[in-house]
């Protein structure tokens, strides 16, 4: 029986197809596609991480599921995909900004933190008996050159973006930013349009407790605390719900 032309380059190795596609990296892809949203929006003020857990029972304890990680004191990241694949990139982020604060005994920049966990996640595409890590990272931080928000592909490749999303929710919450982000928007805006998008992405079926949100801004990196999430949720949740319901009203007048 002659196997499919996929199943040959389909192994535990990551080797090119004839059609130069590596099949191991985009099923790393899918694994991102198919993890909780995660989102990340730059303004001049600094820059906002934000995830949807999703805790799947009420047995969980939603603070054992961390989703948004402190780096450095002014980095942080947020991911999608496979937990533990992110928390081996996260302990080797923090292990670099830590070695380069001892040697040159200043922060690291975020570009040069970037580069470095992506140079690391190509060479897990690269060579054999290893996969490609399955989660990409969002990095978000601030240092002498300004705000910083960065994507990482689990290819190995990197882009900075104004706001981006990854994960489930990925386009609805790309949607979101496409309409309502503003480069001059406030911090404070910037945490709410995060949650809209969040609410947006989880097509309303998230809950606060679900939601992990943090700041990186010229104070450091920080988690916002959950009476603070819970207030903008509430106001995010009650202004989806009116405009949902004000073409209904319209219509019944207009009848």
């Amino acid at each position: 029986m002659v196997q499919p032309a996929q199943a040959a380059y389909d192994r535990a190795i990551t080797v090119f197809s004839p059609d130069g596609r590596l099949f191991q990296v985009e099923y790393a892809r899918e694994a991102v596609k198919r993890g909780t949203t995660a989102l990340g929006i730059k303004v001049e003020e600094g820059v906002v991480l934000g995830v949807d857990k999703r805790v799947t029972s009420k047995l969980i304890e939603p603070e054992s599921i961390e989703k948004v990680y402190r780096i450095d004191d002014h980095i942080g990241a947020a991911t999608a995909g496979l937990v533990a694949d992110a928390r081996v990139l996260v302990e080797r982020a923090r292990m670099e900004a830590q070695s380069y604060r001892y040697t040159y005994g200043e922060p690291i920049d975020v570009y040069v933190l970037v580069k470095s966990i992506c140079d690391l996640k190509q060479v897990y595409t690269q060579h054999g008996g290893v996969r490609p890590f399955g989660t990409a990272l969002l990095v978000a931080g601030v240092d002498n050159t300004g705000c910083h928000l960065f994507e990482t592909d689990p290819s190995g490749a990197f882009t900075e973006h104004k706001a981006t999303a990854i994960g489930e929710g990925r386009q609805e919450a790309l949607e979101v930013f496409e309409e309502e982000y503003d480069e001059g928007m406030s911090l404070e805006e910037a945490i709410e349009l995060a949650i809209k998008a969040l609410y947006r992405a989880s097509r309303e079926e998230t809950d606060v407790e679900n939601l992990e949100i943090a700041v990186v801004d010229s104070e450091g990196f920080r988690k916002l605390e959950r009476d603070v999430i819970q207030e903008v949720f509430e106001r995010v949740a009650a202004e989806e719900e009116t405009e949902e319901e004000g073409p209904e009203e319209e219509g019944d007048e207009g009848e």
